[in-house]
């Protein structure tokens, strides 16, 4: 016989506070590779004007790197990409068995060191602009 469990209304939020950091670091993973896969193709997109010739490409390059919000969408994608490859690596580590007892520790730990060098990165991405 099967039980069922009845996990309420989609709608109800309230159940993300249940949310192990194993759930959280799922979550995390799932959005950031698909965040990657995006911009994949905004990357393809701005290497295609290469096709016009070096100095189109070099004057697309300059003309995005000029706007603020594209600089801070980099700082993000550096972000993104930090996380999705130190929580891959916990990820490989628990596949082969090491780390099994303190995967919430390494989930946090990932947030940290990602949190560390994003933030020692914004000047660098930043410019003059703080």
């Amino acid at each position: 016989m099967s039980q069922s469990y009845d996990r309420g209304p989609v709608e109800d939020f309230g159940r993300w506070t249940e949310f192990s950091a194993g759930m959280w670091a799922w979550v995390f993973h799932k959005f950031t590779g698909w965040v990657l896969i995006g911009y994949l193709f905004a990357h393809i997109a701005v290497l295609s004007s290469a096709i016009a010739g070096p100095e189109v490409y070099t004057q697309t390059l300059q003309n995005l790197e000029s706007i603020l919000l594209v600089r801070m969408l980099e700082v993000g994608l550096l972000a993104v990409a930090v996380f999705h490859t130190l929580n891959g690596v916990r990820l490989l580590l628990v596949d082969l068995g090491i780390g099994l007892e303190s995967q919430a520790k390494s989930f946090y730990a990932s947030l940290i060191v990602t949190a560390i060098i994003v933030i020692a990165s914004v000047p660098n991405f930043m410019g003059g602009a703080f």
